[in-house]
């Protein structure tokens, strides 16, 4: 990529490459070369590129996004100092972390750790779950861990029969499955995780839902090189976490060969590196996943502006599917006896969401209000279906 991006490019993607993949350029880089005033003009012009009015004529689109574990402290505040360390985050070198996350302020931190959510989705879209902003977001299944999560998260409701992460086929149905039986989305839902519970969890079996989850080769019968290169990665890598988890970077480029090629209008997106690190106590492997994970969401927002079907009529749900605990003793683990995991965080971006930014809550939003919300960004009730899901959250979409 040439580095003589216009500035315009830089602020629409909110990232610039760096060495050895990192990315160096965050939000407070970017201000302070051409100004708040500028930036704000620039963001908004941010991968649009068709009306209102062309975006309800259209189509629409709809991308859930999870990034497991990512806690909400880290999306609302950065990185967490009293975690830079070897003693409570197993930090390897902390003066290397912290001039790559650590500022003075907690706008700048946030901004340098996760720059697309807080130059992009901030300004467009709506954060919910700031909780040192009178904002909540929680889990209501109680159990405070993956299976249960993402099940309340794509029914719309706890189930107290999962109650495992290795519990079987789910016994709900999703509003994937639902929206796959749906007039114009017939063929056209795709999803992708690293998690190999992900097929257990949308129920493929009953389902028929399209799932490329964990180490599974991404493109059985691969149509040219690139996918068979992808296929030989999955087959010949060294497994860091066995065939339980694959690797993010993996995984998003089978995600953006997807988007490419078959256009899906229903998408998911599971990364789960975010919460594998934390769990190992790596709080600086946890940081740069949570960076590189704002980088493919970044990376494939702005893939997707540039191809008509998606452009200006795709709205983006990112959240994760549970929290963790919030001292430097608990960071690393989540359930049911832990404090502080039900608090989760959630994202929108879209044509129909209005840009209210951190958005204060009279009470709190739920993870079981997602499901409903991601149908309503398509401007259908999965309610209709599934009467004991969640209502949609309130204000996240206007249609």
């Amino acid at each position: 990529m040439s580095h003589r991006r216009c500035l315009a490019e830089v602020v629409r993607d909110g990232i610039a490459p760096g060495g050895a993949g990192r990315l160096r350029i965050g939000a407070a880089a970017v201000k302070r070369k051409i100004g708040a005033a500028g930036l704000a003009a620039l963001a908004a012009l941010a991968g649009s590129g068709s009306t209102r009015a062309e975006a309800q004529r259209a189509p629409e689109n709809v991308v859930l996004i999870v990034s497991d574990g990512l806690r909400w402290q880290e999306v609302f505040r950065g990185a967490d100092t009293a975690l830079v360390n070897r003693r409570f985050g197993g930090v390897e070198d902390t003066a290397a972390l912290s001039r790559a996350f650590v500022r003075g302020t907690r706008d700048s931190a946030r901004a340098a750790l996760l720059p697309f959510v807080w130059t992009v989705v901030a300004r467009r879209g709506q954060l919910l779950g700031d909780r040192d902003s009178a904002g909540d977001a929680v889990v209501t299944n109680g159990l405070k861990f993956s299976y249960p999560g993402y099940s309340e998260m794509i029914t719309g409701h706890p189930d107290p029969r999962i109650d495992s992460n290795d519990g079987p086929p789910n016994p709900n149905l999703t509003v994937f499955e639902w929206l796959a039986r749906q007039p114009g989305y017939r063929g056209h839902v795709a999803l992708f995780g690293t998690w190999d519970a992900f097929p257990r969890i949308f129920n493929r079996d009953r389902s028929g839902l399209p799932i490329r989850a964990g180490w599974e080769t991404p493109f059985p019968s691969p149509a040219d090189s690139t996918q068979a290169l992808l296929d030989h990665l999955y087959a010949g890598t060294t497994r860091l976490w066995g065939d339980e988890l694959a690797y993010d970077a993996f995984m998003q480029a089978a995600v953006l060969d997807a988007v490419r090629r078959e256009h899906p209008r229903v998408l998911f997106v599971g990364y789960g590196e975010t919460d594998e690190w934390a769990h190992s106590r790596r709080y600086d492997q946890t940081l740069e996943s949570a960076h590189r994970v704002d980088a493919f969401i970044a990376e494939l927002w702005n893939t997707m502006q540039r191809i008509p079907q998606y452009r200006g009529r795709t709205t983006f749900i990112i959240t994760a599917d549970h929290g963790r605990g919030a001292t430097r003793e608990t960071w690393t683990d989540h359930g049911r006896d832990v404090d502080g995991a039900e608090q989760i965080w959630i994202a929108v971006l879209g044509p129909h969401t209005p840009p209210l930014g951190v958005r204060r809550t009279d009470a709190p939003v739920t993870q079981s209000q997602i499901a409903a919300t991601l149908a309503q960004a398509l401007g259908l009730d999965y309610r209709t279906a599934e009467p004991a899901a969640a209502a949609p959250i309130p204000g996240a979409v206007s249609r």
